[in-house]
């Protein structure tokens, strides 16, 4: 190839040049282009935000200031303000959430600032721990702290934090627990008890306890009203069953000294409006909150676990005046702000005074069984959004777990050479918690290797059975399922998984030997069969668990043959179990939550429960059933739109791939829910 001339080398040059420069331009050109569309953009949304606020104000449908970084409303709210597209705005139903929420930490705020003027104006001096009278000599706080609950700048008890021992009752109380920055009065209650023997008095006894209370005591001299007091005796005569339905009366040790005689006559005086509390539970709440208990045992809930703890037990005292006052307020019988006062001042006395006994660290049996009531009774009342701040159950079962072992308790319920005569009750509730709630939280129950060492001894039996109708057998099958479940978080290999779930599968197995299909729990007089009850309940759960045990198999869908086909059997015994107000779904929360989370559109499972919810009325929407009614509509609203999304028009692809299924532990985790569904 000829070379160039220099002639035609600096043409070339020069041409090239031109090119580098018009390059050049054309990138300043864009660059400055790119600078004005930003330039742009940022007074669009100058623009957007002076005309419309931010979404919060929005959503409220209020006149927002539009202050940088949070508007005057929502930082004098607590409220998080948001001037960019949240993901919640472009869903009707995340937007009805979001707008419920704003409305309950208001509700919150205004509650707190309440009380606040309410302590302010009333106490005249700094209540003290003594038995004396306050003086009137008045004392001002120059402090001037705020009492809200949901300042973001105080040092207020932090209700959401993690877990960890003694994490909710630590050793310095939390100002929420105070009125003003001072602990509440302390005031004596003298409490007689009266025994008979065939009607006629053989003991009278008398005792004083502290009771504390923020309300100022009366001047001294005050005579209580006779009508303020309760006096009432309760006498269940032991209704005469068949030896074959017959389960043992005694099995408990309810950890309050020998049982009583047939009757018990029980004086605890209080003021007015506690006293009306106290009537409401006995009267109301206390039959709902151990009903197979109840079935198996006719009279131990009333004679020999509670009304012995009220009368010696101040912290379970105030624990059932809050349960009383929730259960008023969820059946609507008086004003809500007057009675959320009652829940509260009932609710900070009782962690205050759970604080005040573990710092003593004695009495560890009250403590525990206040802690488990603490947690229990949430069960029985309440709706699924209070609008009250409460500490997670699982932060009360942290001190539970300490104080079971303090006790000892695993140790006693399994030692083989000293066997026991009666179960401590305690151990069967706190297991009963433990083994559901690590359903719940998808980790290993804290006295899994108890459960472990009970089912593979010759005596398996923790009271299971007698207190909530699960076989144990079941019940710490459950309990292995949750530590596999754990154990696959973890990162076990799906081969290994499979041969667990396998080997469990064989275990439940195991404890069908013999049985028989379910049928209704009742004699042929009419009257409920205990025995059979157990046996209904026990195949219910037994399924339920087999539903959660295949839950864990990677590749699981509801869809498939095999959960479907227990799906339905399920169905069939839960059909077998006593409806309506006087039956025993309440005490299936647990399985229909399982139940109900793989249940598709237009399945008889869906058809049953929703039956059962009309002929539970009112109390179909409270306590732990309402919220698993709750928890089950929204997975059912998730998963029907995504199977919808995913039918007619799916590729060939898609078609051979299971359906999206969503859990109903995630579903809890995104709502904020923190529930025990037991």
């Amino acid at each position: 190839m000829p070379s160039q001339s220099p002639m035609d080398r600096e043409a070339s040059s020069g041409s090239i040049s031109k090119t580098k420069m018009a390059a050049t331009k054309t990138a300043k050109a864009r660059t400055a282009s790119k600078a004005a569309d930003s330039t742009t953009k940022e007074k669009a949304e100058m623009h957007r935000r002076s005309r419309t606020g931010c979404y919060t104000c929005r959503l409220r449908r209020k006149k927002c200031d539009e202050n940088e970084g949070l508007c005057s409303a929502c930082k004098h709210l607590g409220l998080v303000c948001e001037y960019k597209r949240p993901i919640w705005w472009g869903n009707n139903d995340a937007r009805r959430n979001q707008k419920e929420e704003i409305k309950t930490i208001i509700k919150r705020k205004k509650l707190a600032e309440k009380q606040a003027h309410a302590i302010q104006t009333s106490v005249s001096s700094p209540p003290g721990l003594s038995h004396s009278q306050p003086t009137s000599a008045t004392y001002t706080d120059d402090r001037n702290r705020s009492m809200s609950i949901d300042s973001h700048a105080s040092a207020a008890f932090n209700f959401n934090s993690p877990p960890s021992e003694y994490s909710a009752y630590n050793s310095q109380v939390p100002p929420e627990f105070m009125y003003d920055g001072y602990p509440p009065y302390a005031v004596d209650i003298k409490t007689e008890r009266q025994m008979f023997v065939d009607d006629v008095p053989t003991l009278r006894e008398s005792h004083v306890s502290t009771f504390s209370t923020f309300q100022p005591p009366p001047p001294p001299g005050t005579v209580l009203p006779s009508a303020g007091g309760w006096t009432e005796t309760y006498h269940e005569e032991r209704r005469q069953s068949t030896a074959e339905e017959a389960l043992n009366p005694n099995f408990f040790d309810f950890a309050h000294g020998p049982a009583a005689q047939e009757t018990r006559q029980v004086r605890v005086e209080l003021e007015e409006n506690d006293q009306r509390l106290l009537d409401h539970f006995i009267k109301f709440v206390l039959p709902t909150i151990f009903p197979i208990l109840e079935a198996n045992q006719h009279g131990a809930v009333v004679s020999d676990l509670v009304l012995p703890a009220l009368q010696s037990n101040s912290i379970y005292l105030h624990c059932c005046l809050s349960i009383a006052a929730q259960h008023i307020k969820m059946t609507a019988k008086e004003s809500e702000e007057a009675v959320d006062e009652d829940i509260m001042r009932h609710r900070y006395a009782t962690i205050w005074s759970l604080c005040e006994a573990l710092k003593t660290d004695e009495n560890h049996q009250q403590i525990l069984e206040a802690s488990l009531g603490l947690i229990f009774f949430q069960c029985v009342v309440g709706r699924p959004n209070d609008g009250l701040l409460d500490i997670p159950w699982h932060q009360h079962f942290q001190a539970a777990i300490s104080l079971v072992q303090k006790l000892d308790l695993p140790r006693i319920v399994t030692e083989p050479t000293a066997p026991m005569v009666q179960t401590p009750f305690n151990m069967t509730l706190a297991a009963w918690i433990d083994i559901l709630g690590a359903s719940m939280q998808g980790n290993s129950p804290a006295f899994a290797h108890t459960y472990r060492v009970k089912l593979l001894s010759p005596n398996t039996q923790l009271g299971l059975r007698e207190l909530m109708g699960c076989d144990d057998r079941v019940m710490y099958l459950i309990s292995e399922i949750a530590c596999l479940e754990s154990l696959k978080k973890s990162g076990m290999d799906d081969f290994v998984l499979c041969q667990h779930v396998s080997s469990l599968g064989e275990q439940i197995s195991m404890t069908e030997v013999g049985e028989e299909i379910p049928r209704l729990p009742f004699n042929e007089n009419g009257s409920l069969s205990p025995k059979q009850l157990s046996k209904n309940i026990t195949t219910a759960f037994r399924l339920a668990a087999r539903i959660y045990l295949c839950s864990l198999v990677p590749g699981f869908s509801p869809n498939q043959p095999s959960p479907m086909a227990l799906l339905d059997k399920l169905t069939h015994a839960l059909e077998c179990i006593p409806e309506g107000v006087d039956g025993f779904d309440r005490s299936m929360v647990w399985v229909y939550l399982i139940g109900g989370s793989i249940s598709t559109a237009g399945s008889a499972f869906r058809a049953h429960l929703e039956d059962r919810i009309a002929k539970l009325g009112d109390m179909g929407n409270c306590g732990s059933f309402g919220r698993m009614v709750t928890v089950l509509r929204e997975v059912w609203n998730q998963n029907d739109y995504l199977s919808d999304s995913g039918s007619p028009g799916s590729s060939a692809s898609e078609a051979h791939q299971a359906p999206p299924h969503v859990h109903w532990r995630d579903v809890m985790q995104i709502n904020g829910w923190d529930h025990l569904l037991i």
